[in-house]
Order: C-alpha cells, then sequence, then structure tokens
C-alpha cells in the first residue's frame, strides 16, 4: 500500500464498563477515505470487570492488531506512546448530611486560618493606626476601615479563584484550576509508569 497511515493515539479516554474500544476511539486517523472509517471501527480491547477504573493501551497493541489486518501498511505514529482509559462506574449519589458537614468544617477552618493570620500580623492595631493616621482621633473599633476591608477579602478570593459559584468570571484558569490540572498531569504519569505491564519486565 503506497499511501501511509497516519496515527495519533489521544492522552485520555473515558469509556462506560464492558465497553469495546475501537480504533477511532483511541486514535486520531489520516488515510483515505473507505479504508480510514473502516479503521475506526476496528476492535482493539474489551474493557472487563477485572480491569478496575483504570486502562492502559500502549501503541504497540495497536500496531499489531493493524499489522494483522494490513501487514503491508506504512505507518506513520505520532503523539504519545500510550493512552489512559478511564472507566466511568457508576458513582453512588452524595449525602446531603455529610456534604454539609465537610463544608461547614471548611467553613469554621478557612474562618480560624484567616482570623490567626491577622492576629499574627497585627491587623487590628494596624487599621487603629491607620485611622488615626487619617483622623488624628483614636479609635478601638474602626468599623468604617474593617468593614470595607472584609468585604474586599471576599472579593479578593473570588477574583483569585476566578469563580462565581458555577461561573467563570474570564477563560484564565485559576491558581486552583492550575494546580489541578499539574497533580492530573502528574498522576497520568505516575499511571503510565507503573500501571502499564510492558514497561516492567522482570528476568528470570
Amino acid at each position: 500500500m503506497k499511501d501511509a497511515l497516519f496515527l495519533r493515539l489521544r492522552k485520555r479516554l473515558a469509556v462506560q464498563p464492558q465497553a469495546m474500544i475501537t480504533l477511532g476511539d483511541i486514535c486520531q486517523l489520516f488515510w483515505d477515505g473507505e479504508r480510514e472509517e473502516a479503521l475506526k471501527r476496528m476492535p482493539i480491547y474489551q474493557t472487563k470487570p477485572t480491569d478496575g477504573n483504570l486502562i492502559i493501551i500502549d501503541i504497540m497493541q495497536v500496531i499489531k492488531r493493524l499489522r494483522s489486518v494490513y501487514p503491508d501498511v506504512e505507518l506513520d505514529v505520532q503523539g504519545a506512546p500510550q493512552i489512559i482509559v478511564e472507566v466511568l462506574n457508576s458513582r453512588k449519589k452524595s449525602n446531603p448530611i455529610l456534604v454539609a458537614m465537610v463544608w461547614l468544617l471548611l467553613f469554621i477552618g478557612s474562618g480560624l486560618a484567616i482570623m490567626n493570620f491577622h492576629t499574627d500580623v497585627s491587623m487590628m492595631q494596624v487599621h487603629e493606626r491607620i485611622y488615626y493616621l487619617i483622623t488624628g482621633e483614636k479609635s478601638y473599633q474602626p468599623l468604617w476601615m474593617q468593614i470595607p476591608y472584609s468585604i474586599g477579602i471576599g472579593l479578593g478570593m473570588i477574583l483569585f479563584f476566578n469563580h462565581i459559584f458555577q461561573k467563570k468570571i474570564n477563560e484564565e484558569p485559576s491558581p486552583l484550576e492550575v494546580e489541578l490540572f499539574m497533580y492530573q498531569q502528574n498522576l497520568d504519569q505516575y499511571y503510565l509508569q507503573n500501571e502499564n505491564k510492558e514497561n516492567q519486565r522482570t528476568k528470570k
């Protein structure tokens, strides 16, 4: 066959339990029209209950399968050598009482953290000093400074995390989203290194 088959593994795929994974699911393909569509339907792997919720499919599995059908095809493989397949098992519904307890715990914990920080940096004395410098009068409760300051903390957190409930303020990712992305990248690297049996071989 003269025309080369270009294929690139996707980085991640989510499937339902007991799903049949086809070549079109895990790869981007470029060939001619008829053969390309046929290749997309080619079965590669059947998920099993014993697989757990993560499966690693290596490019070598794909090449072996292609060679069994098209032994003379010229392959041009690009991109990552492995793909992570996540099996979406049914999740239990969240318990509203447990959610409320966790929310309350986080709310109290974050409030205590903010108060302890302000105590450490003597924020009360700072406000009193600023009030005295501006007005020339001493006040142990400069509320016209403390109330806007408290509102500003809340607005600052909204801007920092770039979210108002489920709605994003702009398209820029928040620091939390960046950290979660980096965590997911490290997790994927761990899975690729440790869950792929082809990467681990013991010679007896």
